[in-house]
């Protein structure tokens, strides 16, 4: 596996590209929410973050200047303007009441609906830990839809086949598989460009169970593909993933691909800010 070159801090400040250009970015935000530590909504080990903290996820989010971000774990609107200037973007979460939430930030003067949620992917509505549904948006690139789905899937299942799966996770995730290719089946007859981006907490390769399932449904490009991550020393698969669909995979500017890690390398430091890394790409209008 190549390791994906990381995006230096210092010149993912460097500005804005021509307008044709759309910056299009995934990060998990580890738990992100304004509730303090012990919150009965929290699990214990979440711990409550400072506003040094918010401060440095703020810079970040600032150095990643992405146009559309697709974000995870996410507790509310009020949680993601500590981390993203509300003045600058425009903010869209799944319509439930779960902390941990997908969602999308959206550079304001960039036109875009929110599509209804695809609720079928959360399993367990009522329960009280219940999994995640998936935000969807239309983007409007250069006059034409770009399609966006913010998704975050069940963990625990990163390796193991969805075939006949023996475990509960790979059960539970092998039973999300089929939501997501019906999007994306439907995506193919409207004939538009389109996206999953997100915390597949799964690792993507062409024998993976998951990637044919989702590629016999429609035209995929696995943008971050065949590449590891350098997120907190590197050395691992990716789970955060960009795949682009139908007219979209002709959209990927070269070159421009890459991970915005953190300058900070101890442990206390990946538990205040995330244990994700964003990912960021950049499309341009095909042709």
């Amino acid at each position: 596996m190549r390791l994906l070159a990381a995006l230096l801090f210092s010149l993912a400040l460097a500005g804005h590209a021509a307008a044709a250009e759309l910056k299009l970015a995934t990060w998990n935000i580890a738990w992100l929410t304004t509730k303090p530590e012990g919150h009965p909504a929290l699990p214990r080990f979440v711990r409550g973050r400072t506003e040094a903290d918010f401060a440095r996820l703020r810079r970040y989010a600032d150095a990643l200047a992405a146009d559309v971000v697709a974000v995870q774990e996410v507790d509310g609107p009020l949680a993601l303007a500590r981390v993203f200037d509300a003045e600058t973007y425009a903010f869209h979460l799944t319509n439930e009441a779960d902390v941990q939430r997908p969602g999308f930030v959206v550079r304001k003067g960039i036109r875009f609906r929110a599509n209804a949620d695809l609720v079928a992917l959360d399993l367990a509505p009522e329960a009280r830990n219940s999994l995640r549904r998936g935000a969807d948006i239309t983007v409007e690139h250069e006059g034409r839809p770009l399609r966006l789905l913010s998704i975050h899937l069940k963990a625990g299942c990163a390796r193991d086949r969805l075939v006949e799966p023996q475990r509960f996770d790979c059960m539970q995730l092998a039973r999300q598989v089929p939501v997501l290719a019906g999007w994306i089946r439907a995506r193919e007859v409207e004939g538009v460009a389109y996206a999953i981006l997100g915390d597949f907490n799964r690792e993507l390769d062409r024998r993976d169970d998951l990637w044919r399932a989702l590629s016999d449904a429609g035209s995929l490009m696995h943008a971050n593909g065949g590449r590891s991550s350098p997120c907190w020393g590197g050395g691992r698969e990716f789970i955060d993933h960009i795949l682009l669909g139908g007219p979209a995979r002709a959209m990927l500017a070269e070159r421009s691909l890459g991970v915005l890690v953190y300058r900070e390398t101890d442990r206390d430091a990946r538990e205040r800010l995330s244990d994700h890394c964003p990912i960021r790409l950049t499309l341009r209008p095909a042709g």
